[in-house]
């Protein structure tokens, strides 16, 4: 029995061997702060209205599970004209969304570092130093 291994010996070769795992928020890139939030849809459009509305014919509610599963039964029994201009205000944000990452991802790909000023402000700023040499210049 002279080549035979314990049990020890294989946990330690299959410890060293093992693949260590990830922990949830290891799997999660890192979230920039910059980036736009999502918009809503337009069921969440309908439910911020709706929670102020239950909020006054409910003050005493506490519950947000009772909002919710009220808000999601009016969503249901709401006809497709109902829900119409719910879907517009949704569609509008969606636009805007689509607009901010366009410009996020042009910074992103562009490594454009500048601050938040327009090209005009800053152009602006450029001509008020210029006329002030001109003044010096009159001398």
């Amino acid at each position: 029995m002279k080549g035979a291994k314990s049990k020890a010996d294989s946990r330690k070769a299959d410890s060293r061997l093992a693949v260590k795992k990830q922990t949830k928020k290891e799997k999660q890139a890192a979230k920039d702060p910059n980036k736009p939030k999502r918009p809503p849809s337009a069921f969440f459009v309908f439910m911020e209205d709706f929670r102020k509305q239950y909020k006054e014919k409910h003050p005493t509610n506490k519950s947000v599970a009772v909002v919710g599963k009220a808000g999601g039964d009016k969503w249901k029994s709401l006809s497709d004209e109902e829900k119409a201009p719910y879907q517009a205000a949704a569609d509008k944000r969606k636009q805007e969304y689509e607009r901010k990452m366009e410009a996020y991802n042009r910074k992103l790909a562009g490594g454009d570092d500048e601050s938040d000023k327009s090209k005009s402000e800053v152009n602006d700023e450029d001509d008020e130093e210029v006329s002030g040499d001109e003044d010096e210049d009159d001398d």
